[in-house]
């Protein structure tokens, strides 16, 4: 290859690699125009996926990593746990301190947490794994952790294994039921997720987990809920409403959710970690 074309796939390669993580930052913090609607609609966490994740844990200070609006510090909360939460967006956080107001919960992100060396038993994250840039968060989530304490990503997926919901995410596209929002393409996407092995501590090998829970909802807070996505939220108003109007059709013509309430069938996914030095 002459050097001239060798130079000019490398622009080329930076060029997309640029663009990926420009609209994976897009993505990642569109969260915060819509924090009312994320904490109306977005479910809990099955309370046995929280005492799992939690079971090999050395002690209870934990720490909620992208905590969001406080969903899973609230499960944490009621298990007992010494809780401290740490979300990057200010209208996130805001609503997360009005939700659970005796919680310490403070600014920072993944890749800088605002706390001491070996101060946490358990770093826990709810839907929030996945925006980690784990290259620096992984270092950083050690240095917190103390020997044997335990990492654990915890997703609340649709379970596709279910007729109507099938339907409903091969209708939707990626932007209303994204990569890790069904059961099997969770499956597939934690299988290849880069959990920390090296640096300044070495971890064990992953272990997963799944526990069945749901959400009661009408047609109408379901569209509400898959609109809080990210792709979602980061669409032009008038092309949201086209994306969202078929998923409202469908939910109006298929008979487990035409009428009233019912309940959205959800595996809380989890995916944990031991710290081993």
């Amino acid at each position: 290859m002459r050097q001239t074309d060798h130079d000019a796939r490398g622009r080329a390669l930076t060029e997309r690699q640029s663009q990926k993580d420009e609209q994976l930052r897009l993505l990642s913090s569109s969260f915060g125009s819509a924090a009312a609607a994320y904490a109306e609609h977005r479910p809990d966490y099955a309370q046995a996926a929280v005492r799992w994740a939690l079971e090999p844990a050395p002690g209870l200070r934990v720490l909620d990593l992208g905590a969001g609006t406080g969903k899973l510090t609230a499960a944490l909360v009621a298990l007992g746990a010494d809780v401290v939460a740490v979300e990057p967006d200010p209208e996130m956080l805001a609503e997360l301190r009005r939700a659970v107001p005796g919680v310490r919960a403070l600014p920072g992100s993944a890749e800088a947490i605002p706390l001491p060396d070996a101060s946490v038993d358990a770093v826990l994250a709810g839907n929030a794994m996945h925006w980690f840039d784990m290259a620096v968060a992984g270092p950083e989530i050690a240095r917190v952790l103390t020997p044997g304490g335990i990492l654990a990503g915890l997703w609340n997926i649709m379970d596709d294994r279910v007729d109507w919901v099938a339907g409903l995410a091969e209708l939707s596209g990626s932007a209303a039921i994204g990569p890790r929002d069904t059961l099997g393409n969770w499956r597939a996407a934690t299988a290849d997720m880069h959990l920390p092995r090296t640096g300044v501590a070495r971890f064990g090998s992953p272990e997963q987990a799944e526990f069945p829970h749901g959400q009661r909802r009408t047609a109408d807070s379901l569209v509400a809920t898959l609109g809080t996505r990210a792709g979602m939220l980061v669409m032009p108003e008038p092309e949201r409403a086209a994306a969202l109007g078929p998923i409202r059709a469908f939910l109006a013509s298929t008979p487990e959710t035409a009428d009233g309430e019912f309940t959205l069938p959800i595996m809380c996914g989890v995916l944990r970690v031991r710290r081993l030095s």
